[in-house]
């Protein structure tokens, strides 16, 4: 099962270092990365696998919301399904 991690906000030191970190404590695989800075602006997505994932999803999506919001990120995680479903035509 995958996720898809969505990080946008003011570029500062360490958002993919604090980010990885939180996804490796929670056993989360990332697969896929790509980042670019658009002026001052942090752009990122990740795919990650949560099959190993040691808490739920619910608690492992929180704990990067609220990392987002201590730090002015906007930090969305949705399960690889939903995200799909939602792009079908």
């Amino acid at each position: 099962m995958r996720a898809v991690i969505t990080v946008v906000g003011k570029d500062m030191v360490g958002i993919l270092a604090k980010v990885s970190a939180i996804c490796a404590e929670n056993k989360v695989n990332i697969v896929e990365v790509t980042q670019s800075i658009l002026q001052d602006m942090f752009c990122m997505i990740m795919m990650a696998d949560i099959s190993e994932c040691t808490v739920p999803f619910a608690d492992f999506s929180d704990s990067l919301s609220e990392y987002g919001k201590e730090n002015n990120l906007s930090i969305h995680v949705m399960n690889e399904d939903i995200f799909n479903s939602m792009h079908k035509i």
